[in-house]
This record gives structure tokens, sequence and C-alpha cells, in this order.
């Protein structure tokens, strides 16, 4: 079944197509992985798949419901870990999750004990009763994967979730994304890393310029165009990942 159905989205920015006339379907319990460098059109894909902005043109089912005429039903049913630390830091690590509990209508006694639950699964009860400030960048990426399982989501998306982390942490959240993906959520993230897409992902969209060049499985690309990721996609795009 699939979770995402998207035909000939299309999305400007003034005169600017940020995204050209992309299809794809995402199925429930893959991770599904958008490969490119910024400016690929990534994030704006993403961003469109729950409900941030409107397409300017196409078709965007996600739970078989169109964004543009149900937003507030698909928004219940996701999680939304977002490239940008938007942590409140006037709260405890504790408070944030509580807080954004009210957004889902959690009554508070439920969002206590589960605010608990998720700070055990990232490894932050030590941290609960602390401001945001002092903690580091990858007990903040973790905060915020916290964050976006606050109501259970049947779909977790993850912009660069991992942007910035030294390797330890970048490995601790690759844990726990692999131990989300065990319990059949469904992923979508957009990264410029080949070893997280090589970890992670079932299959990835490589996009260059606002086009989805191919989709495929890494193990496939890979053993199609030789090399790693990072290579396959300089033969397809003639561009590397760092520009």
């Amino acid at each position: 079944m699939n979770i995402v159905t998207v035909k000939g989205l299309t999305k400007y920015y003034g005169s600017l197509k940020a995204v050209d006339n992309i299809d794809f379907e995402i199925l429930r319990g893959e991770c599904f992985g958008f490969l490119g460098p910024n400016g690929a059109g990534k994030t704006t894909v993403m961003r469109i798949i729950y409900c941030f902005m409107p397409p300017t043109s196409g078709d965007i089912k996600v739970f078989d419901m169109d964004v543009t005429k149900a937003p507030s039903q698909i928004k219940s049913r996701i999680g939304v870990m977002p490239q940008d630390d938007n942590l409140d830091p006037d709260l405890t690590v504790l408070e944030n999750l509580i807080v954004y509990a009210r957004y889902f209508d959690i009554f508070k006694k439920d969002s206590a004990k589960l605010a608990w639950e998720l700070l055990e699964f990232v490894e932050l009860k030590e941290k609960a009763h602390v401001k945001i400030d002092s903690l580091s960048g990858g007990m903040k990426r973790r905060l915020i994967l916290a964050r976006a399982l606050i109501n259970n989501p049947e779909l977790l998306i993850l912009d660069e979730p991992t942007t910035g982390l030294d390797p330890h942490s970048r490995h601790s959240v690759w844990g726990k994304l692999n131990h989300l993906k065990a319990k059949n959520t469904t992923l979508i993230l957009t990264t410029h890393y080949m070893e997280e897409a090589e970890r992670l992902c079932d299959r990835v969209a490589i996009m260059d310029s606002g086009k989805i060049v191919v989709i495929d499985s890494p193990s496939n690309l890979m053993s199609i165009h030789g090399g790693n990721l990072e290579d396959v996609y300089l033969k397809l795009t003639g561009r590397s990942l760092k520009d």
C-alpha cells in the first residue's frame, strides 16, 4: 500500500522552478530517501508532503488524502523532524515534549508519561529538567526526534536528520531510526550523506535541479553504476553531491 503518491509535482518560487514535474510513490513500512546537494529540491518536496506549503501543480496524496484538501487530517498522522533547531529555549527538555503534545490534543496526564518514554528511547532521561541551551548538538537532534514521535506517527519525515553532528552522534540517531524501521514505521528522509542513505534507505530518489534522475535501492544503484552513492550521483548528473 502506498503511503505517499505523487504525480506531476511542480513548485515555483516566483520565477524559480524548485521542483520540476516529478512522480514517485512511497510504500508503507519503507525508508525512502531523497539524495542530493543543497538546492536540489529535496526540502521543498518534503514540506509539500507534510502540508507546510502547497504545490504549484500536481496531484499529491498522503494516506490517500490530497495535501491541499485535508492538511489537518494528514498532519495528525505524521511526525516531522525539521532540519532547523526549533526547540523552545525557555522550556526544559521534558516541557518541550509535553507542550508539543497539546497540538495533538493529548491530555497532560498522558503526555507526561509519553514524554518520559520518549526521553528514555532517545537516551535523554537524565536531561529531562535542564534547559535546551545546555544540550549538545547531538542531544538536541535526538530531542527533536523524540518530539516528532509524540503522536505515535504512521509516517516520520526527517529533513537532514544528522547534519552537523559528529560521527558518534550521527550513529546514535541512525540507531534510533533503524529501531523505528524495525517497527514498520514509514520513514522519508533527505540527506547528502551517502553512508546515511546506504545504511537507512530501502530506496532513494536521486535529485538534481528539481528533477528526479532515478529511483532505486542504494545497492542496485551501486551495482549498476559502480562505486558508492557519491560516485553514482556524479555519473548520473555530472555534478558532485558537495556542489
